[in-house]
């Protein structure tokens, strides 16, 4: 079994920052690729960040300079650094992992729970 557990949202007001973390854990060889995605009401999820086991990082274009995704292998945590935050970015944050569990079945995708992300004008 895995499980990823984020902490790391709430209320900030417009200019302000946030650091999300999200640790994977349990049954796990390795992880091919963390990263972050967001929904807010009425939308559809869509990827903020992603960041692969060897440290290369790809950005959507509304949070690139603003954002900086990073990763300690070691503890199979992702991090989100969130500047310059806008009300925009109001959303719930999820964390995303592909984890192998077996070099046979290849990696899976797997969900945290989600954390509340506002920023208020």
């Amino acid at each position: 079994q895995v499980q990823l557990v984020e902490s790391g949202g709430g209320l900030v007001q417009a200019g302000g920052s946030l650091r999300l973390s999200c640790a994977a854990s349990g049954s796990i060889l390795s992880i091919a690729a963390m990263g972050w995605y967001r929904q807010a009401p009425g939308t559809q999820r869509e990827l903020v960040a992603v960041i692969t086991s060897g440290g290369s990082s790809d950005y959507a274009d509304s949070v690139k300079g603003r954002f900086t995704i990073s990763r300690d292998n070691a503890k199979n945590t992702v991090f989100l650094q969130m500047n310059s935050l806008k009300p925009d970015d109001t959303a719930v944050y999820y964390c995303n992992a592909k984890i192998i569990r077996s070099y046979i079945l290849g990696p899976n995708d797997y969900w945290g729970q989600g954390t509340q992300v506002t920023v208020s004008s």
